[in-house]
């Protein structure tokens, strides 16, 4: 099968029905996706289908529509993508174990609604934090929101 996973052509000899998020850490070795539920209910495993935000642990293998995009390929080292630079700014993380997974889901967010309001936030975010950072997230995706318009 192959994937273009972070911009690079990939090809895996797994099963079609092989959650995309252990393709990713156990195949690909990309460990940033994290596993929090394995339902889609807690959002650590969130990444990008061509652009939409999925919850990778029960997306199959073989239903990937488009380029696939995670953590280690929204920004980089030497230039990190607007929502991981609020994100830092803002001190978001605590723990950190869910932190991709809501950048991801931010960056979905925002790649709809340059300009969310509160409910649409809310609404969008619904991944889980035990750490209890809601208020932090709400505060970075509306900073972010900000940049974006003053670009």
């Amino acid at each position: 099968m192959n994937l273009t996973i972070n911009g690079t052509q990939q090809q895996v000899d797994v099963e079609p029905d092989m959650p995309l998020l252990w393709v990713l850490r156990d195949e690909l070795g990309l460990t940033g996706t994290k596993f929090g539920c394995g339902i889609a209910q807690c959002g650590a495993c969130t990444v990008h289908i061509a652009g939409t935000a999925v919850r990778s642990c029960v997306t199959p293998v073989g239903s990937v529509w488009g380029p696939v995009t995670t953590i280690e390929g929204l920004g980089s080292p030497q230039q990190l993508h607007l929502i991981q630079q609020v994100w830092i700014e803002q001190q978001v993380a605590q723990c950190g174990y869910c932190q991709p997974g809501q950048i991801m889901a931010a960056a979905g967010l925002l790649g709809q609604n340059p300009a969310p309001s509160d409910a649409e936030i809310d609404a969008a975010m619904s991944n889980l934090c035990r750490c209890g950072t809601y208020p932090r997230i709400r505060t970075a995706v509306h900073a972010a929101a900000k940049a974006l318009q003053e670009l």
